[in-house]
C-alpha cells in the first residue's frame, strides 16, 4: 500500500490552537501622553489638499479595489475642512478630478455626503436622482448625474474625519439602465475598504510619529 505524503499527512493533521496575547510595554506608559498628542495633533493636519502626498501605492491600490469591488464607476475620498463646516473632496479615482477635487465644497448642512458624516451611519441609495436630500450642484459641474451611490465614514486616528463615497453614473436626462443600482454586498465591501485605508494612515501616521520608517 502506498504510503500518504507529507503534504497530504500535514492536510489531514489539527493545527494545535493558541491564542496571542499582546500587552502595553510598561516601558512607554511615560511616554504616552505625549504620543496621543501628537497623534491627535497629526491626524488634524491630514487635510483635502495634502491627503494624496500620502497615500503610497498600497492605499490607492485599496482605495481603487474597493470601488471596483463594488460595482462602482468611480469613487471619492472626502476629509472635513479646518473650519468644519464642510467636506471636500480629497481624492477621486474618475476623469474628472481635476475639476473638483481640492476644491469644491459640500456645507455639512447639505447632500447625501453630509448626512453620513453627521451620523456615521453607511448609507446606500439606488435611485439617487429621486432623493430630495442629494444635492446636484457637483453633478451640474461635472456635467453627469449620480444614479447610485454608497457612502461609508472614514475613520482614522481615533476619529471621524471624512467618508468615502462611490457612484454609479448616466447621461443627464437620459433614462437610467434598468439594473443601475448596487448589489447587497456592495455596502459591506466599502465599509471593509473604508475601514484598512484607516488603518493604514493610522500605521503611517504612528511609524513616522515614533521615528520608524
Amino acid at each position: 500500500m502506498r504510503k500518504p505524503g507529507v503534504l497530504a499527512m500535514l492536510d489531514g493533521a489539527k493545527m494545535p490552537q493558541s491564542r496571542l496575547t499582546l500587552l502595553p510595554d510598561e516601558r512607554l506608559a511615560p511616554a504616552l501622553p505625549a504620543l496621543q498628542e501628537c497623534l491627535s495633533s497629526a491626524g488634524d493636519s491630514i487635510a483635502a489638499e495634502n491627503l494624496a502626498s500620502m497615500l503610497d501605492a498600497t492605499m490607492k491600490r485599496v482605495i481603487h479595489l474597493a470601488f471596483q469591488q463594488a460595482g462602482a464607476d468611480e469613487g471619492t475620498v472626502w476629509l472635513l475642512d479646518d473650519a468644519k463646516e464642510a467636506l471636500i473632496p480629497a481624492y477621486n479615482t474618475g476623469p474628472n478630478a481635476d475639476q473638483f477635487v481640492g476644491h469644491f465644497r459640500q456645507p455639512l448642512s447639505a447632500g447625501l455626503v453630509s448626512m453620513v458624516f453627521g451620523n456615521e451611519k453607511p448609507f446606500t441609495e439606488n435611485e439617487v436622482p429621486k432623493n430630495a436630500k442629494q444635492d446636484k450642484r457637483l453633478d451640474t459641474i461635472l456635467k453627469t448625474q449620480t444614479l447610485a451611490m454608497i457612502i461609508v465614514p472614514l475613520y482614522f486616528l481615533d476619529a471621524c474625519r471624512g467618508v468615502i463615497s462611490c457612484v454609479k453614473l448616466g447621461v443627464p436626462g437620459a433614462k437610467a439602465p434598468d439594473a443601475h443600482g448596487f448589489s447587497n454586498s456592495a455596502q459591506g465591501l466599502m465599509v471593509h475598504g473604508a475601514t484598512l485605508l484607516g488603518r493604514l494612515i493610522d500605521l503611517r501616521v504612528m511609524r513616522t510619529s515614533l521615528g520608524l520608517r
